[in-house]
């Protein structure tokens, strides 16, 4: 791919909790003049957005329609739960779902867990978002189970969180429109969080071979004023080079000495 067949844009949608900072990085530094815009999205526009054709990419989780787009899957996140720090689970370094069942789990309308049954016991009303219910917990309403990030994300200083290995897990992948062929800057995108390097094959074009004449020039170049190949020959076996290159000297040329 030439510098003139570089679109002079790519636009990448993300959804909270996921931090594309590292990536971006990566592209300003091999892209400079190919800008990255990065549009935001909920987890559940982030789909629609990029099958419209709103974003080139997205980093967005799973599941998506397949049938629709394509997606990489990349990491999969603890589920944590959202606890007041004077709450009795705080004692310990990770809680059981079974372990909530007398607590009001607070069950947003954005959830982004895939659950079969839904721990502890429901609230009243379900939270509109994850921020609202947020905002329950620390007003000692309920607790909240969401992806580690999420609970990073929307950090107070009077709350914590602790890992629930046993709930289910969100999935994050890059995700684009599906097509035949991937777009160039689509392969750009995905050799960048595949840490694939500058040259590979996949993604950004590698480096073109040298023209033929111009290894020619070097060849010749390293073989100095004589040309050729430029090594030194070793003289023959058993002979000794003299002054001026002869490998025998005049000896060589004389007959035996004549008899008196």
């Amino acid at each position: 791919m030439t510098g003139s067949d570089i679109p002079s844009s790519f636009r990448l949608a993300y959804v909270p909790g996921v931090t594309p900072t590292k990536w971006v990085r990566v592209w300003r530094e091999r892209l400079p003049h190919t800008s990255l815009e990065l549009v935001q999205a909920t987890a559940a526009e982030a789909p629609g957005l990029l099958a419209s054709g709103g974003a080139d990419a997205g980093l967005v989780r799973l599941p998506v329609d397949r049938g629709v787009l394509s997606a990489i899957p990349l990491y999969t996140e603890t589920t944590v739960v959202v606890i007041p720090k004077d709450h009795v689970a705080t004692a310990a370094e990770e809680v059981s779902l079974a372990e909530l069942s007398d607590e009001i789990v607070l069950h947003p309308l954005d959830d982004l867990l895939d659950w079969e049954t839904l721990p502890g016991r429901p609230a009243v009303e379900r939270p509109a978002t994850t921020a609202d219910a947020i905002e329950l917990v620390a007003a000692g309403v309920g607790v909240l189970l969401v992806p580690q990030s999420l609970a990073r994300l929307h950090h107070r200083k009077d709350l914590t969180y602790r890992p629930v290995p046993d709930a289910p897990e969100s999935r994050v992948a890059l995700s684009w429109p599906e097509a035949e062929v991937t777009p160039d800057l689509v392969e750009e995108f995905i050799g960048i969080v595949r840490g694939r390097t500058v040259n590979s094959t996949r993604g950004r074009a590698a480096t073109p071979p040298r023209p033929a004449k111009d290894k020619a020039k070097d060849k010749a170049k390293r073989g100095g004023a004589g040309g050729g190949s430029g090594a030194r020959q070793k003289p023959a076996a058993g002979r000794k080079p003299q002054a001026g290159g002869r490998a025998g000297g005049q000896s060589a040329k004389r007959g035996k000495p004549r008899g008196r």
